[in-house]
């Protein structure tokens, strides 16, 4: 029986024993890992856009719910579009009738508007001869014997100067037809197709705006508006999270804040893969402490300032969640 005992505590004591070394020989492997890096904890922090629409509608179309991995350039929603469209086909045929405008008038005038007019002038000619002969008859009876009323005079008269003006107007049109379309008219005509063409392109960029386009690839945190909401450009319709640069917000005491500085490297480890660490580097080190008091009044005080730090890293897998707690482990 005594002897079971001294076994029993033979064996318990080389169990402390061993329990022991283990101990010193981890606290020594501790120690002499941290003289070699910095271990932190901190929180994953991401980049978010808030994604609204350029102008005001109402939501036609959501294409992308909460939790979905989008690429940039993807659509994400769509207003509706009906009012726009119209006033884009107004636009388009005000061009098209402008465009043969201009082009009438570099073309010029054709053969036949040319004849027309000559006959029109011939006519106008003839008919201001037939009224004046008519006029210096009457006003030689007038004269001579008073054969003819002073009123049948005056409307002779009259019907020579509207006959002389109506040929004036004929000769002015046959040489406008001759000549053709003067510069002034061609240029504004040109420069009036310029203005419509410069509305139809700012139409055509407000209908492309019509579609949310994801800036960036990412994934959609928050859908704040639905279909049949009105949208305006004060008014997020997702919340999205950016996947090209992520970082974890750490903090430092002020007696290890000498110990890191900018572009060192540093690893990021999260609890679901704890043996596959992220590379990533030392990318802000706050100049102010935080989460001290305002002044430091002792010397046990100014030991416990703690400084930010964020460690950047490119997580390709998106395996980093926003507020994710993570150790960070700075390289010394």
């Amino acid at each position: 029986m005594g002897n079971k005992r001294n076994i029993f505590i033979a064996a318990f004591v080389l169990l402390l024993a061993a329990g022991g070394w283990f101990w010193y020989q981890s606290a020594e492997r501790e120690k002499e890992q941290s003289a070699h890096e910095l271990k932190l904890s901190g929180n994953v922090d991401v980049r978010e856009v808030s994604l609204a629409f350029r102008g005001s509608d109402r939501v036609g179309e959501l294409l992308v719910a909460e939790g979905d991995t989008v690429k940039k350039g993807q659509v994400l929603a769509r207003l509706e579009t009906k009012e726009l469209a119209l006033t884009l086909a107004r636009t388009r045929a005000d061009v098209a009738a402008q465009q043969s405008l201009v082009e009438l008038l570099h073309n010029g005038t054709r053969p036949e508007e040319i004849r027309r007019a000559e006959e029109t002038l011939n006519a106008a000619r003839a008919n201001s001869e037939f009224a004046e002969s008519v006029m210096i008859r009457r006003q030689q009876v007038y004269d001579e014997s008073e054969g003819v009323s002073r009123q049948e005079l005056e409307r002779a008269i009259s019907q020579a100067a509207e006959a002389a003006a109506q040929t004036a107007a004929a000769e002015q049109a046959y040489e406008e037809a001759v000549a053709g379309p003067r510069a002034e008219e061609i240029a504004q005509a040109e420069a009036k197709l310029e203005s419509l063409r410069q509305e139809l392109a700012r139409q055509e960029y407000l209908m492309s705006e019509t579609a949310l386009i994801a800036p960036s690839d990412g994934v959609i945190r928050s859908r704040l508006l639905e279909v049949g909401d009105m949208a305006s450009p004060q008014l997020a319709v997702f919340k999205l999270s950016l996947n090209d640069k992520k970082w974890v917000r750490a903090y430092v005491r002020e007696t290890d804040l000498g110990k890191v500085h900018e572009g060192q490297k540093a690893q990021v480890i999260i609890d679901s893969f704890l043996k596959e660490p992220i590379e990533g580097q030392v990318g802000y080190i706050s100049g102010t402490a935080e989460f001290t008091p305002k002044t430091v009044q002792t010397d046990d005080l100014r030991t416990s300032l703690l400084y930010e730090i964020r460690v950047y890293v490119t997580d390709t897998d998106n395996r980093l969640r926003l507020g994710m707690p993570a150790t960070v482990r700075v390289a010394l």
